[in-house]
């Protein structure tokens, strides 16, 4: 089966803020059916975190449970994916809104590690050329990778070379995309291919 996954959005209390849903915007909930530069779900959150530091779990529902999070009326645990349903009124649910971020906004910035992604140094994963001949590059975007918490458990999700254990190593972190690389943060090669 495959694994669905939410962009989270937490207060440093593990509130939820907000979360978003891939059907929304078009596009599957399988990481690597979204998880691409220019994809247009992932723009949605990148524009949330326009500077704007905030804790980020692209959780799955295949996450492991945790009682601290919250129990559903059974008294079970659940995980963030699950919590996001559960509490669904009472959350704020990211719809709608501009999904063009644009080229500048080119870091994608961990102010907990100190670390930063630069996205135009992303290797190119495929070209597809589509009946005009135009050219369409597919590259992994890395926010949903580095802060994805349950990789490797279903369909769909990332299993290319991760020399680096660079998957997930950011879940949960303060992320940022930022239009200006950071001063003394360290950066990160995000070489990840599919």
């Amino acid at each position: 089966m495959g694994q669905y996954y939410k962009p989270v959005l937490l207060r440093d209390d593990n509130v939820i803020i907000a979360f978003a849903t891939s059907w929304e915007y078009g596009n599957g909930a399988k990481l690597m059916e979204h998880s691409w530069l220019t994809n247009s779900f992932v723009a949605v959150i990148e524009n949330l975190l326009l500077n704007n530091p905030t804790r980020v779990v692209w959780c799955g529902d295949y996450a492991e449970t945790d009682s601290d999070l919250g129990v559903d009326e059974d008294g079970d645990a659940m995980n963030l994916y699950a919590l996001c349903d559960y509490k669904g009124n009472a959350l704020k649910e990211v719809k709608g809104g501009n999904t063009k971020i644009g080229k500048s906004a080119r870091y994608v910035v961990n102010h907990t590690t100190k670390e930063f992604i630069n996205k135009t140094k992303v290797p190119v994963s495929d070209v597809y050329i589509d009946d005009n001949g135009k050219e369409w590059l597919y590259q992994i975007h890395p926010l949903p990778l580095m802060t994805c918490n349950s990789n490797g458990q279903g369909g769909g999700d990332f299993y290319g070379k991760d020399p680096n254990k660079l998957v997930g190593g950011w879940s949960g972190n303060e992320i940022s995309i930022e239009t200006r690389k950071p001063r003394g943060y360290k950066e990160v090669n995000f070489n990840l291919v599919e």
